[in-house]
Protein backbone atom coordinates (compact mmCIF):
# COMPACT_ATOMS: atom_id res chain seq x y z
CA UNK A 1 0.00 0.00 0.00
CA UNK A 2 1.59 3.74 -0.78
CA UNK A 3 0.25 5.07 2.90
CA UNK A 4 -3.19 6.34 1.82
CA UNK A 5 -6.52 5.22 3.52
CA UNK A 6 -7.61 3.45 0.93
CA UNK A 7 -11.65 3.27 0.22
CA UNK A 8 -12.76 -0.50 1.48
CA UNK A 9 -15.14 -0.84 -1.01
CA UNK A 10 -13.01 0.15 -3.85
CA UNK A 11 -12.28 -2.56 -6.58
CA UNK A 12 -9.29 -3.04 -7.46
CA UNK A 13 -7.05 -5.39 -9.94
CA UNK A 14 -6.20 -7.31 -6.94
CA UNK A 15 -9.89 -7.56 -5.55
CA UNK A 16 -10.86 -11.38 -4.68
CA UNK A 17 -14.30 -11.12 -6.17
CA UNK A 18 -14.89 -13.91 -8.96
CA UNK A 19 -16.39 -17.30 -8.42
CA UNK A 20 -14.69 -20.14 -9.70
CA UNK A 21 -17.38 -20.43 -12.93
CA UNK A 22 -16.68 -16.92 -13.95
CA UNK A 23 -13.21 -17.00 -13.70
CA UNK A 24 -13.15 -20.33 -15.44
CA UNK A 25 -15.54 -18.21 -18.22
CA UNK A 26 -13.20 -14.99 -18.65
CA UNK A 27 -10.12 -17.12 -18.74
CA UNK A 28 -11.30 -19.75 -21.68
CA UNK A 29 -10.73 -22.68 -18.62
CA UNK A 30 -12.85 -25.34 -17.78
CA UNK A 31 -13.34 -24.65 -13.63
CA UNK A 32 -11.22 -28.34 -13.30
CA UNK A 33 -8.28 -26.60 -14.89
CA UNK A 34 -8.52 -23.87 -12.64
CA UNK A 35 -8.41 -25.95 -9.50
CA UNK A 36 -5.43 -28.09 -10.87
CA UNK A 37 -3.73 -24.77 -11.44
CA UNK A 38 -4.58 -24.11 -7.83
CA UNK A 39 -3.25 -27.39 -6.17
CA UNK A 40 0.00 -26.79 -8.12
CA UNK A 41 0.57 -23.27 -7.10
CA UNK A 42 0.30 -21.72 -10.24
CA UNK A 43 -1.92 -19.36 -10.04
CA UNK A 44 -3.76 -19.31 -6.02
CA UNK A 45 -7.01 -17.63 -5.43
CA UNK A 46 -7.96 -16.40 -2.65
CA UNK A 47 -10.35 -17.94 0.09
CA UNK A 48 -13.81 -17.36 1.44
CA UNK A 49 -14.33 -18.41 4.95
CA UNK A 50 -16.17 -21.60 3.68
CA UNK A 51 -13.31 -22.25 1.74
CA UNK A 52 -14.38 -21.03 -1.78
CA UNK A 53 -12.29 -20.03 -4.02
CA UNK A 54 -12.32 -16.19 -5.40
CA UNK A 55 -10.22 -14.29 -8.26
CA UNK A 56 -9.38 -11.46 -8.39
CA UNK A 57 -8.80 -9.75 -12.29
CA UNK A 58 -5.01 -10.37 -11.86
CA UNK A 59 -5.84 -13.91 -11.34
CA UNK A 60 -7.37 -13.97 -14.51
CA UNK A 61 -4.76 -12.60 -16.53
CA UNK A 62 -2.41 -14.83 -14.45
CA UNK A 63 -4.69 -18.01 -15.90
CA UNK A 64 -4.65 -16.28 -19.68
CA UNK A 65 -0.91 -16.30 -19.72
CA UNK A 66 -0.63 -19.72 -17.88
CA UNK A 67 -2.46 -21.08 -20.75
CA UNK A 68 -0.89 -19.24 -23.92
CA UNK A 69 2.65 -20.32 -22.19
CA UNK A 70 1.42 -24.25 -22.06
CA UNK A 71 -0.98 -24.44 -25.71
CA UNK A 72 1.43 -21.55 -27.84
CA UNK A 73 4.75 -22.06 -26.03
CA UNK A 74 4.31 -25.71 -25.48
CA UNK A 75 5.74 -25.60 -21.95
CA UNK A 76 4.92 -27.90 -19.30
CA UNK A 77 3.80 -26.89 -16.12
CA UNK A 78 6.61 -27.32 -14.25
CA UNK A 79 8.23 -24.84 -16.50
CA UNK A 80 5.48 -22.35 -15.93
CA UNK A 81 5.28 -22.29 -12.47
CA UNK A 82 9.70 -21.40 -12.64
CA UNK A 83 9.06 -19.23 -15.23
CA UNK A 84 6.19 -17.25 -12.69
CA UNK A 85 8.18 -17.60 -9.71
CA UNK A 86 10.90 -15.80 -11.36
CA UNK A 87 8.98 -13.06 -12.86
CA UNK A 88 7.34 -12.45 -9.40
CA UNK A 89 11.06 -12.45 -7.43
CA UNK A 90 12.26 -9.74 -10.54
CA UNK A 91 9.10 -8.37 -10.04
CA UNK A 92 9.97 -7.50 -5.77
CA UNK A 93 13.65 -6.98 -7.13
CA UNK A 94 12.74 -4.36 -9.16
CA UNK A 95 10.62 -2.52 -6.40
CA UNK A 96 13.41 -2.89 -3.69
CA UNK A 97 15.62 -0.98 -6.98
CA UNK A 98 13.11 1.70 -6.67
CA UNK A 99 12.95 1.68 -3.06
CA UNK A 100 16.45 2.11 -2.37
CA UNK A 101 16.71 5.21 -5.26
CA UNK A 102 14.32 6.85 -3.70
CA UNK A 103 16.03 6.32 -0.28
CA UNK A 104 19.67 7.13 -1.95
CA UNK A 105 17.84 10.05 -4.22
CA UNK A 106 16.59 11.36 -0.86
CA UNK A 107 19.91 11.18 1.18
CA UNK A 108 21.52 13.18 -1.88
CA UNK A 109 19.45 16.09 -1.27
CA UNK A 110 19.83 16.43 1.94
CA UNK A 111 23.36 16.05 1.80
CA UNK A 112 23.13 19.02 -1.01
CA UNK A 113 21.36 20.89 1.82
CA UNK A 114 23.71 20.42 4.45
CA UNK A 115 26.14 21.32 2.07
CA UNK A 116 24.38 24.76 0.95
CA UNK A 117 24.07 25.72 4.76
CA UNK A 118 27.84 25.11 5.76
CA UNK A 119 28.57 26.84 2.11
CA UNK A 120 26.07 30.01 3.30
CA UNK A 121 27.88 29.91 7.05
CA UNK A 122 31.40 30.88 5.91
CA UNK A 123 32.62 34.15 6.94
CA UNK A 124 32.87 36.33 4.13
CA UNK A 125 36.35 38.59 5.71
CA UNK A 126 38.58 35.41 5.73
CA UNK A 127 40.54 34.62 2.79
CA UNK A 128 40.33 31.47 1.70
CA UNK A 129 44.33 29.57 1.45
CA UNK A 130 45.49 28.93 -1.66
CA UNK A 131 48.40 26.49 -1.92
CA UNK A 132 51.91 28.18 -2.69
CA UNK A 133 53.77 26.27 -6.47
CA UNK A 134 56.68 24.94 -4.40
CA UNK A 135 59.41 25.69 -6.88
CA UNK A 136 63.36 24.83 -6.95
CA UNK A 137 64.40 28.19 -7.09
CA UNK A 138 67.18 29.34 -4.73
CA UNK A 139 66.85 32.34 -2.19
CA UNK A 140 69.91 33.79 -1.02
CA UNK A 141 69.95 36.00 1.89
CA UNK A 142 72.48 38.67 2.73
CA UNK A 143 72.30 41.11 5.48
CA UNK A 144 72.10 44.25 5.04
CA UNK A 145 75.40 46.23 5.18
CA UNK A 146 76.35 47.66 8.79
CA UNK A 147 77.24 51.28 9.18
CA UNK A 148 80.66 51.98 10.54
CA UNK A 149 81.27 53.33 13.38
CA UNK A 150 83.73 56.07 14.32
CA UNK A 151 85.73 56.01 17.58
Amino acid sequence: MDGRRRNPYELTEDTPVYVISVAAQLSGLHPQTLRQYDRLGLVSPDRTAGRGRRYSARDIELLRQVQQLSQDEGINLAGIKRIIELENQVAALQARVAELQDALDGAAAAMRQREAAVHASYRRDLVPYQDVQQTSALVVWRPPKRKQQSD
